[in-house]
């Protein structure tokens, strides 16, 4: 072991490179310790995490294992081998992030801080949570509930560290990517879900704190006097993101409504209910989509719901386009269609965005728009139609398989839930909406400790794209949205298919 170092070196792009007198065809292995906190905690790292004598087949062997174990939390039955690559490559990607960020000893560096702190349960990093609170944390809840745990941990450690829960939190620093409040609707889902074990009064005060927070002292929500006082945030300039920043915050809002309520704080949850319906302020009629709203209370123009497609700049919307967020208010899709002009104009409307290319695949703004069809009685065979075409056209095993950045795993979470027939769409609420499984069966191993059982089972019964029947254990249900806890109790959900569209 090499302990005579010369020259320490830091910044944005270091790097190094080692020269070696070898022979032909001579195999040089190198072993690698890396740590957030120190040059010694990296050395630690190293020799107990590969001790000497270890080679690098007997670490790739150990890898193997590790990942074997983890993705065999989940099995299917039937499908295509394409089919199956694609799952499980997905299910590879959702666990890349968050990683795990302390030393063997316990230690890491503190958030937004100097100090060097220990923590005796895993430590995590990485949350990219505007992307990944919308899928990968339910998928970790379900799947993972001792790891989704570890992550609650960390969020309520940055808290208590920093004095805000993360926005998009990378190695112990808050990045402030992206807009909205996205720690809210995690935790609220977890809580909601049954995964209990923190300090849900300490949270709360966290939530509330960014929730309630004069604009010019909130890290989360820098615009939040506007938007306490209108209902929405106005422009302050053309491409300002502000109609973005109010969709995230409702969302946020609505979440953080259901879980006062549970608390029994009642004013607090009707306030927080009804600031989460301050959507509708933006949305215009003439145009019969969401628009921006200038500071003199005006809409904006000239206004064109198209502009922003494919990441361009769009007055009002972060990476995207008016058609691309009009339909993302998935805590009140009912307040929307009467907005919309009832249950048809919104059908048709939903619709046009696949039919004229107006949905973009590659971003989480409209991810969960197929699922919204099966909100609506003869309209969930659109659900089915939709998911099974956009699997099929976006996620493949090819250098280019999946549609986009993965956002640490958001994009590839969605082919994961979607696969297995059942998607969260509204995040924060403990509900999924059900669609046709990819598989003939599936079965995902429960910790019994968190869902006293030890699996549920996802059948397919029948051939065809369609659903004819579901059945719930051994009864028949006549909806597609299904609550965690029902799903969870009943152990097994069989989707009866066919053919034929069933209207």
């Amino acid at each position: 072991l090499y302990t005579s170092y010369t020259k320490e070196m830091s910044g944005d792009d270091v790097g190094a490179w080692f020269t070696f007198d070898s022979t032909v065809s001579e195999t040089i292995e190198v072993s690698m310790g890396v740590s957030f906190v120190s040059i010694e905690n990296a050395r630690l790292n190293l020799e107990k995490e590969q001790p000497f004598g270890t080679t690098f087949d007997k670490l790739r062997a150990e890898a193997r294992k590790m990942w074997n174990d983890d993705l065999s939390r989940v099995t299917v039955k039937g499908g295509t081998e394409e089919q199956k690559g694609v799952f499980y490559t997905a299910m590879y990607h959702t666990l890349i992030h968050p990683n795990i960020l302390q030393d063997v000893s316990g230690q890491y560096p503190q958030m937004e801080g100097d100090k060097i702190l220990t923590t005796n349960r895993n430590r995590y990093t990485v949350f990219s949570l505007w992307d990944t609170y919308r899928n990968v944390h339910q998928l970790m809840t379900l799947v993972y509930p001792e790891r989704q745990m570890d992550m609650i941990h960390t969020m309520l450690g940055m808290y208590k560290e920093h004095g805000w829960f993360p926005k998009w939190e990378l190695y112990g620093r808050e990045t402030l990517t992206m807009e909205g409040d996205p720690s809210i609707p995690v935790i609220v889902d977890s809580w909601m879900k049954g995964l209990q074990d923190f300090d849900i009064n300490l949270a709360y005060k966290g939530m509330y704190k960014s929730a309630t927070t004069p604009g010019k002292d909130n890290l989360m929500r820098p615009d939040n006097d506007d938007y306490m006082a209108k209902g929405y945030v106005p422009m302050e300039s053309q491409y300002d993101n502000s109609v973005s920043h109010a969709l995230e915050y409702y969302v946020a809002d609505y979440a953080l409504s259901t879980l006062a309520e549970e608390l029994g704080k009642k004013e607090d949850a009707k306030l927080f209910r009804k600031r989460s319906m301050g959507y509708k302020n933006y949305f215009c009629k003439e145009f019969g989509t969401l628009r921006p709203i200038t500071k003199e209370g005006r809409f904006y123009e000239p206004f064109d719901p198209k502009e922003g497609a494919n990441f361009a700049p769009s007055p009002g919307f972060h990476e995207g386009n008016a058609w691309n967020y009009t339909f993302f208010v998935p805590h009140d899709i009912k307040g929307l269609t009467k907005l919309m002009g009832g249950d048809k104009k919104f059908v048709d409307k939903l619709q046009s965005v696949f039919d004229e290319g107006n949905y973009d695949p590659a971003n989480e703004p409209d991810i969960a728009y197929p699922y919204l069809f099966s909100r609506f009685k003869g309209e969930e065979w659109r659900t089915q139609k939709l998911v099974k075409e956009l699997l099929a056209k976006h996620f493949t095993t090819k250098p280019d398989g999946i549609p986009g950045n993965d956002d640490t795993g958001t994009m590839s979470t969605w082919a994961i839930f979607s696969m297995m027939g059942l998607y969260p769409d509204c995040p924060g609420v403990p509900e999924y909406t059900l669609t046709t499984p990819t598989f003939d069966e599936v079965t995902i191993k429960l910790d019994p400790e968190y869902w006293g059982k030890d699996k549920l089972v996802i059948k397919k019964e029948g051939h065809g794209d369609y659903i004819k029947e579901i059945r719930l254990g051994n009864k028949k249900i006549n909806k597609y949205l299904i609550s965690h806890d029902d799903l969870i109790k009943a152990g097994e959900i069989t989707f009866v298919v066919t053919d034929h569209i069933n209207k």
